[in-house]
């Protein structure tokens, strides 16, 4: 007996392979994470360093040693690997089918699928000869179809898990550009995977039975997980997030039937996607999803996952035969000489210009988890990416965000906003008014959440940290407001359709407006929407919140990327969700009314009032002041200034300088309004969508009088106004005598004091500048 246990003990490796996986998974992140200090500065994304770091460890270094060889490369640590690597390709799928914004998809099929198209072509083209090139220097005979197959998939394929954490990585997945090669990359390899299943569906009958077989069981899984969604949300009906279990179960359910549809031959990829894009987009179970998988997806199984794609390379099987080097290489020119060919033509038919042509077609040259099932050697990914950082890196400025005004932006183009709630309350006003602008509306809600002061101090574990260091949603944070903003944004979604993209900010009110800034860069938002820092009482009086939400408010009308608006909601009777009452035949209509004196940000309110005037159910008018003692100043001689002037030369020509500059600043603001007007009154108010009230005044007085004739006379629920940072106008002089709130301007501060006394809710607005003065700073401290 003891002979037999000492001969066991013997054929028993001494490292158990699983052990050995896990110590190689941690050495890999060790590493990534010292490549990427390296890199991160010179702008090389993330995937690099893990692919990196994933080849120092593998046979063709550090593996070469025999006893790090005998410990990392056994037999069933390969199956580990291959494991993982299906299972974190699957999640990663349905990942993206979550996150898929189908609206984009939708709207943009055709121009996607045309670019796509046309590196496929080029690519089989390629294909095709180089099989033949393949056959004579291998000398391969038997399977020509199987291999020619192989050979135009390699060419042809993008990977879109590849393109799209490298395009995260590189901030740019938020960008029309990022947006287009992510959809056009996914629409490339779903192509890909049918043309390589449909090879082997023809193969047999048997296989065309598994066919039908693959299609019937994600169909089925696709109803199944509608009715569990809603089920799992019912049963944790007073839990901000369905249970950890139920979770568990929904991911084994999608692992599972790609693991069946693996076993009868073809590639899961497009279901993991499916399942993720036909589940349920709103409601507890989804954000639960979210919440689960993003964190570690982005920030663990991707890492291991590009990790492991540099570990398969070798380099000794390359540099075996001369011929290999020579295949490797002609492989390398074609995808890239294919890829760059087809995709360059087809974009310069579509008047595409020619740098993001050539970032379209080196993005769509990524390789990854496909070509991997086909063949088991890389080449040529780990020197696409480094060009397209560079390439993003040398034309940052172009590719920068530029839709920082809703001035500047078409009326007919998306609208992305950031809207900001500190409370439930705020939350409910921020969706009423995000519901105004209609369909065509890219909308992000971030719950801003102060730092407890017992954990400002504290050091937080990793898994109380969330990517770009914010901490994760836990319960001390955010507490029963979390529950009471879901429970909101799931109503609003039900009512309106509109898929609304939830994000939680944890900080200090001093640092809190950095955070937000940052993310209107990243999301590349157009307009961000505050709260204002008084809310409704019970009396329909308005109470002071925070002290922090105020100074909160002020920083990022300071320091916004983008334009600011600054929502005075009164939730009793002000604005309500513009949308059909009960009886589909009837439409509960609401008035806006939009005050245009003039100036940048009258003019902004105006591009803004555009949008929510195309809503059926709310009634927009336009109401213009118009200076009445206009004529008679222009028809003063405009010499009398100068005449009076002091008989020093110096210091009177200077100021008679600064005062020409300024005048003619104004000149060119009144220009600029007459224009803006008059082509929104010829295009919206001729046409009847838009009503419009002229009213002639000479001061602040005379400006409040028409204001009480016109509420008196019109019951509007919601009033939108410019800030009117600079200077302001003639006809608001005397409103700001007793200004409370400088950040609201005069006519904003006016509308939200407690001495007019409104009803309605206000909305004022201030446009981005390039550049910001000490003025401007100085003009909104409060």
């Amino acid at each position: 007996m003891e002979d037999i246990t000492q001969e066991l003990c013997s054929s028993i490796h001494p490292f158990n392979p699983l052990v050995s996986t896990f110590v190689q998974i941690s050495l890999m992140l060790v590493i990534a994470h010292i490549f990427n200090l390296i890199f991160k500065p010179l702008g090389q994304p993330g995937p690099i360093s893990q692919m990196l770091a994933g080849l120092v460890l593998s046979p063709s270094f550090l593996s070469q040693i025999n006893k790090i060889r005998s410990f990392f490369i056994q037999d069933l640590s390969a199956f580990y690997y291959r494991v993982f690597a299906f299972i974190s390709r699957i999640l990663f799928m349905f990942l993206i089918g979550l996150e898929m914004d189908t609206a984009y998809l939708r709207t943009n099929m055709d121009l996607a699928a045309t670019i796509a198209s046309g590196g496929l072509l080029v690519s089989f083209v390629f294909g095709i000869i180089l099989t033949y090139i393949s056959r004579f220097v291998l000398d391969i005979k038997d399977n020509t179809p199987a291999f020619s197959i192989t050979i135009t998939i390699l060419l042809a394929n993008s990977a879109s898990p590849v393109v799209m954490r490298l395009i995260d990585e590189l901030k740019f997945n938020t960008s029309e550009l990022g947006r287009l090669a992510s959809t056009t990359s996914l629409i490339n390899e779903v192509g890909c995977i049918i043309y390589y299943s449909s090879f082997v569906t023809v193969l047999s009958s048997k296989n065309f039975a598994n066919a039908i077989y693959s299609i019937i069981l994600t169909a089925l899984l696709i109803i199944i997980n509608m009715y569990l969604a809603k089920w799992f949300a019912r049963w944790n009906k007073d839990s901000k997030y369905v249970s950890n279990a139920q979770v568990l179960f929904l991911l084994v359910l999608v692992v599972s039937l790609a693991f069946s549809i693996e076993v009868l031959g073809y590639n899961s990829t497009i279901t993991g996607f499916l399942l993720g894009v036909f589940f349920p987009r709103d409601g507890k179970t989804t954000r639960t999803l979210f919440k689960k998988l993003a964190y570690s997806i982005h920030n663990f199984v991707l890492p291991i996952y590009f990790g492991y794609m540099g570990f398969q390379f070798d380099i000794r099987d390359l540099l075996k035969h001369y011929q290999n080097i020579l295949l490797v290489l002609l492989l390398l020119f074609s995808c890239i000489a294919s890829r760059m060919i087809g995709t360059l033509f087809v974009c310069h038919r579509l008047k595409i210009p020619r740098i993001k042509a050539v970032l379209l077609a080196f993005v769509l040259n990524l390789k990854g988890n496909f070509e991997l099932i086909l063949i088991d050697v890389e080449a040529g990914r780990s020197a696409v990416s480094p060009i397209i950082a560079s390439i993003l890196r040398r034309n940052e400025n172009y590719f920068a965000h530029r839709n920082t005004s809703v001035e500047s932006l078409d009326p007919e183009s998306e609208f992305r906003i950031l809207s900001c709630a500190y409370e439930p309350r705020h939350a409910s006003g921020q969706l009423v008014l995000s519901a105004s602008f209609g369909s065509s509306i890219s909308p992000y809600l971030m719950h801003l959440v102060e730092l407890p002061k017992r954990r400002r101090k504290a050091k937080l574990l990793y898994n109380q940290l969330e990517d770009g260091g914010q901490y994760s949603d836990e319960e001390d944070y955010g507490g029963n407001d979390v529950l009471e903003i879901n429970e909101a944004v799931d109503s609003f979604t039900a009512q309106t359709r509109i898929r609304i993209s939830q994000v939680k900010i944890v900080n200090t009110f001093a640092n809190m407006y950095e955070d937000v800034c940052n993310a209107a860069e990243d999301f590349r938002v157009t307009i961000i929407f505050l709260p204002f820092h008084k809310h409704q009482r019970i009396d329909q009086r308005l109470e002071n919140s925070k002290e922090g939400y105020r100074t909160t408010n002020q920083k990022i009308l300071r320091h916004a990327p983008c334009s600011v608006g600054v929502l005075v909601h009164k939730n009793q009777t002000g604005f309500q969700l513009p949308v059909a009452g009960n009886n589909s035949h009837e439409n509960v209509v609401q008035h806006a009314a939009m005050l245009f004196f003039g100036g940048a940000d009258d003019r902004e309110a105006l591009a803004l009032s555009k949008r929510i005037g195309k809503n059926s159910n709310i009634n927009l008018t336009v109401i213009r002041f118009l200076y009445a003692a206009k004529k008679e100043e222009e028809s003063s001689p405009s010499s009398q200034s100068s005449s009076a002037s002091s008989p020093m030369v110096g210091e009177p020509s200077r100021k008679v300088r600064v005062l020409r500059s300024l005048s003619r600043n104004h000149e060119i603001e009144i220009a600029k309004d007459n224009v803006f007007f008059e082509e929104f009154r010829l295009r919206y108010v001729t046409s009847g969508e838009v009503g419009l009230i002229e009213r002639y005044v000479n001061n602040g007085i005379e400006t409040l009088q028409v204001l009480r004739e016109i509420m008196d006379s019109i019951e509007f629920s919601l009033f939108i106004v410019g800030k009117g940072s600079y200077g302001g106008s003639v006809m608001t002089t005397g409103l700001s005598d007793w200004e409370e709130c400088p950040e609201l301007g005069p006519v904003g501060d006016l509308l939200a004091s407690s001495d007019l006394d409104i009803k309605s809710s206000v909305l004022i607005i201030q446009q981005h500048r390039q550049y910001t003065n000490n003025s401007n700073e100085d003009s909104v401290q409060g």
